[in-house]
């Protein structure tokens, strides 16, 4: 199956948790101008409510995904302290 490159790059949240190699979560995803669902597979259990970053497309609407935090949420917390 084709690969969706424009999900790659994307960030989304966690609605099922992963479950490393023992099964895939499903991810909520922005992309092309509105949200779609995708099967989010990891290498390290997810929970619930996980931000990911879509790193690789499975095709057949499978991701696999990584944990993320975004490094702009750190230089706003650090402007916020100083104020």
């Amino acid at each position: 199956m084709a690969q969706d490159e424009a999900v790659i790059g994307c960030t989304g949240e966690l609605l099922i948790g992963t479950r490393g190699s023992a099964g895939p979560g499903e991810i909520l995803v922005r992309v092309r101008g509105g949200s779609e669902t995708f099967l989010a597979w990891s290498q390290e259990p997810l929970p619930i409510g996980a931000t990911v970053l879509v790193v690789e497309s499975r095709g057949c609407r499978e991701v696999d995904v990584i944990e993320w935090a975004d490094p702009l949420d750190r230089l706003r917390d650090d402007s916020a302290d100083a104020g």
